[in-house]
């Protein structure tokens, strides 16, 4: 018997936050009815369906879309700020023409709702950095900021032209522990986790007062949904919006890690990712995201280390 039509996909499903979120859609939904892709299976790519896809094989995802005709799609595929730094053509290709295609085949089948990540990265130097604010200047200064930008203005304008409706936040640093560093620059503060219970100690490639905003993954999983389950008139926002829950340095982190694992010692040896950070958000005001649909963060520094710690000690 042939497998019913997928209600849901995940495009780029073995990622932090495409892993993350195949569970909480399996508790949601039937699981024959969600759909995982990406360029190779993951560790718990049995969890749900999966099938190899590359997002920039125009003709395989016409075909998927085709043949499911799904009404939500999450489209996770995406090359990083720190990798994007080191192939930029690459970066711009994957992120841009990626979301694309996806708009366009959304358009053709019927999806009655996209969503597509932003991130912090839209800011830059001259952007407000504390805090970021929902609707300002913004001079993205790497490829990945750039294309998230971009990504953002194409999401409005597929909303407003074509009356697709795309939703999006712009995530800070995600903390979690089911995957490892990704290549992104706020990645230290998930590394540091698997160093601390491994070695008592940490080199982080960020100075010791960087501070950045970030967020849980339990957070960030959570708001997503909420976004996606809101009526599309409390959408107000048709580029992105911030989502925020908790900021910190290096040496807070370090801190409040210290507190429960004493022997623990870190080192800062900053590199290029440290230029990255300089131009990103301290903070975000995500006012318009708590105002529209009821966004509001649960975990805090300190519990998210208590349940990082916990959680290593018990796969490791």
């Amino acid at each position: 018997m042939a497998s019913p039509a997928a209600h849901t996909f995940i495009l780029g499903s073995e990622g932090q936050l495409g892993s993350e979120l195949r569970l909480a859609l399996r508790e949601r939904m039937d699981p024959s009815l969600l759909l995982c892709t990406d360029l190779k299976a993951g560790a718990d790519a049995g969890l749900a369906r999966f099938e190899t896809l590359d997002i920039l094989d125009f003709k395989a995802v016409e075909d998927l879309m085709e043949r499911h005709k799904p009404r939500h799609v999450y489209l996770l595929a995406a090359m990083l700020s720190a990798k994007g730094e080191a192939n930029p053509g690459a970066a711009w290709k994957l992120n841009m023409d990626g979301l694309i295609s996806v708009l366009d085949l959304s358009l053709r089948f019927g999806v009655e709702r996209v969503f597509w990540p932003s991130s912090i990265a839209v800011f830059g130097p001259e952007s407000p950095r504390d805090p970021a604010v929902q609707a300002g200047y913004m001079d993205p200064k790497t490829v990945y900021g750039i294309s998230k930008l971009s990504g953002e203005l194409w999401c409005r304008y597929y909303h407003n032209v074509h009356g697709l409706d795309v939703r999006s936040l712009r995530y800070p640093g995600i903390i979690s522990w089911r995957t490892l560093p990704g290549g992104g620059t706020t990645d230290y503060a998930v590394d540091i986790f698997h160093q601390a219970l491994a070695r008592q100690h940490y080199t982080c490639f960020l100075e010791e007062g960087s501070r950045l905003p970030m967020m849980y993954i339990d957070d960030a999983i959570r708001g997503t949904l909420e976004l996606m389950d809101a009526p599309a008139a409390q959408i107000r926002c048709r580029t992105s919006y911030n989502l925020g829950a908790m900021d910190f340095s290096p040496g807070e982190l370090a801190a409040e890690i210290r507190q429960r694992i004493p022997s623990f010692t870190i080192q800062y040896e900053p590199d290029f990712r440290q230029a990255i950070a300089n131009q990103w958000p301290m903070r975000v005001d995500d006012r318009q995201a708590r105002q529209d649909w009821g966004w509001s963060p649960r975990f805090d520094l300190a519990a998210t280390c208590d349940t990082m710690l916990e959680a290593l000690r018990r796969v490791q």
